[in-house]
């Protein structure tokens, strides 16, 4: 009996590296390639010559399910491929930026990033109310205002900006023609910004340092709320008088005098005015700045510091003697009049109730 067996492993074993397309990149790493080899066969043919011309066939696999055979494509050294910034390095960042802005209270580097991202997005506003160095002030003093009272005491200068600057533009034309616009067509400078906000600023400092420990925290930021409310109550009964005042009178003397006239006042600016004290103080007072008590204490302690500004108006401004006493100068004296009167009030109500 003859035999003859003829074994023949159908595998790949291996893949020319040269043969790849070169892309723009070259990746300088292992590929792998799994494969499966075909299974191995055996076929064993006999014969027998003392018997017929019948012959057998047998086929017997060798194995039908061999071991995937991992193949090295490009078997050269890795190398790390240059990328601008991780994805991971970028999440990291926006995670870190997040958790600072909601840092509470509010620290130094929350209130500088914060203050950034605002006076960026909110740059086209700024520069139609404010010089550049009034908005380098106005910087100032919302970092200042976002450490001492966070994002609701920063929210609040901001509708007094806004505020602010809508009634200045109203009939800037007819202000500029008669001569009672303000300089630079109501655009302010770092004077008129540190001048609205001294006391404000000072409530500020007191806040950030404890000054009085947590019975007085609430008195300075009383303090704060009211100078803004005095500020926005000023700047309104003043730009809408001068531009839809009908007659306006002297405040000492109830004598008939020009629009603009320092010290003079209208019906139609002095409702316009306390409007504005009262949307502020509601607004305050939504933001959880003061309670609803205090915020009619704002509007009071407004009111009463923009008469007692009149009288300084009236009787001292542009007078021999007090050449110095400018808008800022008075500005200063009006908004520490209102933040003081609040504070009196609300120490003297305290007293009263118990």
């Amino acid at each position: 009996m003859e035999s003859a067996t003829w074994c023949n492993p159908l595998s790949i074993s291996r893949l020319n590296s040269h043969s790849r397309h070169h892309s723009q990149y070259k990746f300088m790493a292992f590929s792998t390639l799994h494969t499966f080899p075909l299974p191995s066969f055996s076929f064993s043919f006999s014969s027998s010559s003392s018997s017929s011309s019948c012959s057998s066939f047998h086929l017997k696999p060798s194995s039908f399910f061999p071991k995937p055979t991992t193949l090295l494509l490009n078997p050269r050294p890795l190398r790390s491929f240059p990328h601008p910034m991780h994805a991971s390095s970028i999440q990291d960042a926006v995670g870190g930026a997040i958790s600072l802005l909601q840092s509470s209270p509010a620290t130094w580097h929350s209130a500088l990033l914060s203050n950034a991202m605002i006076f960026l997005f909110g740059s086209p506003i700024l520069v139609t109310g404010l010089s550049l160095s009034g908005i380098i002030a106005a910087f100032l003093l919302g970092t200042l205002t976002w450490r001492a009272f966070g994002p609701s005491g920063f929210f609040l200068v901001a509708v007094y900006f806004v505020i602010g600057t809508a009634v200045t533009k109203v009939k800037m034309a007819q202000k500029v023609a008669q001569g009672v616009a303000e300089k630079r067509r109501g655009r302010r400078g770092p004077g008129s910004v540190i001048g609205s906000s001294a006391a404000g600023c000072i409530c500020a400092f007191l806040t950030i340092f404890g000054v009085g420990g947590e019975a007085f925290s609430r008195l300075w930021r009383l303090g704060f709320v009211a100078s803004f409310c005095t500020k926005l109550s000023d700047t309104v009964s003043s730009e809408i008088g001068k531009a839809y005042g009908k007659t306006t009178y002297l405040v000492t003397t109830f004598k008939v005098v020009p629009r603009g006239t320092e010290g003079a006042v209208s019906v139609e600016g002095t409702l316009a005015g306390i409007v504005a004290s009262v949307v502020l103080a509601f607004v305050s007072f939504l933001m959880g700045e003061v309670g609803s008590h205090e915020a009619i204490i704002c509007v009071l302690a407004a009111q009463i510091a923009n008469l007692g500004e009149s009288v300084i108006g009236a009787a001292l401004q542009e007078k021999e003697g007090f050449k110095w006493l400018n808008n800022d100068a008075v500005n200063v004296i009006n908004i520490s009049m209102g933040s003081i009167i609040a504070v009196f009030m609300q120490q003297a109500l305290r007293i009263w109730c118990s």
